[in-house]
């Protein structure tokens, strides 16, 4: 499955930061890493948000690392 834009929410915002939800679907969190997989979401996304990811792995908690169309999820150190 491909990134849908259909499939991410926002939990919370608060100065500037975004909390964000992403349902990945039968994708998994390799493949969500992927570099450019949130491209589409590139205008919506900053860099410090973070992103509550469930796949067909579980689920993580995710930081929003990078800008533009060069933009991807990590995970929390």
């Amino acid at each position: 499955m491909a990134f849908s834009l259909r499939n991410l929410s926002v939990l919370a915002y608060a100065n500037g930061f975004t909390l964000w939800h992403y349902k990945a679907g039968n994708d998994n969190f390799s493949r969500t890493a992927e570099a450019g997989y949130f491209a589409d979401a590139a205008d919506l996304l900053c860099e410090g948000d973070m992103v509550m990811l469930t796949g067909s792995d579980g689920g993580r908690i995710v930081s929003v690392a990078g800008q533009g169309r060069r933009i991807a999820l990590v995970p929390l150190a």
